[in-house]
């Protein structure tokens, strides 16, 4: 799959919350998380990481939404239950984004909101936990920018496999032999 993503909490105050979200970002291969004014010491989300994502991604601990920093191209998108948000199902994931939530029991600040390129919703009756949102997001990332097999018309999984990715030329060949075939 092209592109990256990352994931992370601002205001964040249970570090177990942190630490699922780390284990479950490490599951769907994130690029990295990142936590902004945490109220707590970070280190205790290990507790809650039995994958021990911190050996494997990198960890951005931002103490203000100041301080906050992401890659050059890359879009900010918030998690936020409010009306003018885009339902998860009907949103196009960009290749390059970073997937912000508030803490437990609190919204976005309007200063990160106004910093977000995008905000989406998930569409239920009421706020789900922010692990839990934040494993919604990724998986619905997931499902709609890789690739997999269609599915079948009657439940059960597909019947065939899926076709294998054929890759052509690289581009700049491609137009070098457009330009060697013209007259």
């Amino acid at each position: 799959m092209r592109g990256y993503f990352g994931i992370g909490i601002e205001g964040v105050s249970k570090p177990m919350n942190l630490g699922s979200l780390m284990r479950t970002a490490h599951a769907f291969g994130a690029s990295f998380c990142f936590a902004i004014g945490a109220v707590f010491d970070t280190r205790e989300a290990r507790l809650a990481d039995t994958s021990d994502a911190l050996q494997s991604l990198p960890f951005h601990d931002y103490p203000d939404l100041e301080a906050f920093q992401l890659p050059k191209g890359c879009q900010l998108v918030g998690l936020e239950f409010i009306e003018d948000a885009v339902e998860l199902p009907s949103f196009r994931h960009p290749t390059r984004a970073a997937y912000v939530m508030g803490a437990e029991r609190d919204d976005l600040s309007p200063a990160l909101l106004a910093r977000c390129d995008h905000v989406v919703k998930i569409p239920t009756q009421f706020c789900v936990n922010v692990a839990m949102a934040g494993a919604l997001v990724m998986y619905d990332r997931m499902i709609s920018r890789g690739r997999f097999a269609e599915r079948p018309v009657r439940a059960g999984g597909p019947k065939e496999p899926q076709t294998p990715h054929r890759h052509g030329e690289p581009i700049w060949k491609q137009k070098q032999r457009t330009r060697l075939l013209k007259p």
